[in-house]
């Protein structure tokens, strides 16, 4: 099974008025301002996978800063999850800045079937992920109903991107260290996180932290794929960042990356499967 663990949707109103949410997020606006950058809704969703050979998608709307444009973002993933319940995984984002109004939502989310959190934008929506108590009333609810939590993460040396941030591995270490329960996807390699787990306090601590492929190849060489999956095949999950990568692409240069035909089977869907609670 290939399972991807980051994909994006959007609902149909909001990819045909681009231009007036362009003014309503300023991290909206960076990501998207240009015409070129997709946006896709959950039937565009559905028919790449079944061109690219996936058989689930984890998906999810964009981090609005307003917690009224994250209800109607969630209410879309909530809709899409309820037509394609063999297909798509949906998670809800939410706002910590707004404390007991994020936990609130989530816990809507999850008596409507949502399975995680994210994806969290610490910087386009204004809180800090190692703020233990604005994170405090979120990751209890997360944990409660056993809702992985993905996070953007970026690394803190190289070149700059539309979107890239401040949450570096440093910033994940603080929030672990806040909430070692809690399971913690990083988005994007988690900016390199997954080497400092050679340190041996660090793999210690990092016991329920994941990394997620996601955007790779705008990012790193593909050998990433290999080194990183021999170093924790247990811990990286397949994902793409879709729409911003096809997910043919993606898997394509996976496979190619070499590794052994157990840790591929491990990467592309089974440690997905097993972190969401996936029968069969």
């Amino acid at each position: 099974m290939i399972i991807d663990f980051h994909t994006h949707i959007t609902p149909p109103h909001v990819v045909q008025n681009r231009e007036k949410y362009l003014t309503r997020d300023i991290w909206f606006e960076e990501l998207y301002c240009s015409p070129e950058a997709r946006l896709v809704t959950a039937d565009e969703l559905i028919a790449e996978m079944d061109r690219s050979g996936v058989q689930k998608s984890v998906t999810f709307g964009f981090g609005w800063r307003d917690p009224a444009l994250l209800r109607e973002a969630n209410d879309y993933v909530i809709d899409a999850v309820r037509r394609y319940p063999d297909r798509l995984i949906g998670f809800g984002v939410v706002n910590p800045a707004y404390a007991q109004e994020a936990a609130k939502e989530l816990e809507r989310c999850a008596a409507s079937g949502l399975r995680g959190v994210g994806e969290l934008m610490p910087n386009g929506q204004g809180f800090s992920l190692d703020n233990e108590r604005s994170m405090r009333p979120l990751v209890e609810v997360a944990m409660a109903h056993h809702m992985p939590i993905l996070s953007h993460t970026s690394e803190p040396v190289g070149h700059l991107y539309p979107g890239k941030g401040t949450v570096d591995p440093g910033v994940v270490y603080r929030f672990v260290g806040f909430f070692p329960d809690a399971k913690l996807v990083c988005a994007h390699w988690g900016g390199g996180l997954p080497f400092y787990e050679l340190m041996p306090e660090v793999m210690r601590k990092f016991h329920n932290v994941y990394y997620d492929t996601a955007a790779s190849l705008y990012l790193y060489r593909d050998k990433i794929f290999f080194l990183a999956g021999t170093l924790m095949p247990n811990k990286i999950l397949f994902a793409t960042d879709y729409p911003l990568i096809p997910q043919r692409r993606m898997h394509s240069r996976l496979v190619l990356a070499g590794l052994p035909r157990g840790t591929l089977a491990k990467v592309q869907g089974g440690n997905a499967a097993r972190l969401l609670g996936l029968k069969g």
